[in-house]
């Protein structure tokens, strides 16, 4: 599958899953270059990528700014909404998109995209019902993986 768009969770995909705090109250976050580079792959064959996620954090806007991300949307609760929407903005079709998630949230939108996958890290209940099942944790390049699965070239 050639995407239009591919969509991405951040935690358990990007990052290890993990919430670090320091004595101060500061949240950190762990990323791989490996997934930027799937960033720009996408991006190197004209294909837009956005962040869907529940959290909202600063360090994910900071990473979505320094990849040039197309999309970031954080504080979601109902990704399959946001992706229709963006959809429908696109004037493309949720079967144009391909998407990488790895928990509950995530289920309504895998299961309505053109493509699905998910980290090696990714609940049962994900893993069941993805089109590709990387063999990579989030955190580790899970997202350069999936990227790399799709015909893009």
């Amino acid at each position: 599958m050639k995407p239009k768009l591919i969509l991405t969770d951040i935690d358990g995909v990007w990052t290890d899953g993990g919430m670090y705090y320091d004595q101060f109250g500061n949240e950190w976050k762990r990323f791989s270059t490996y997934d930027g580079a799937g960033v720009t792959i996408a991006h190197a064959h004209g294909i837009p990528v956005g962040i869907i996620t529940g959290e909202n954090t600063k360090i994910v806007e900071r990473r979505a700014e320094k990849l040039k991300v197309d999309f970031l949307y954080q504080g979601v609760t109902d990704k399959l909404s946001i992706a229709e929407k963006l959809c429908k903005e696109l004037d493309i079709k949720l079967s144009d998109v391909a998407y990488i998630g790895d928990d509950l949230a995530d289920i309504p939108l895998l299961k309505s995209v053109g493509y699905s996958g998910a980290p090696d890290n990714a609940i049962k209940q994900v893993k069941e019902i993805v089109d590709f099942q990387s063999n990579i944790k989030g955190g580790e390049g899970a997202f350069r993986d999936f990227v790399e699965t799709l015909k893009i070239s």
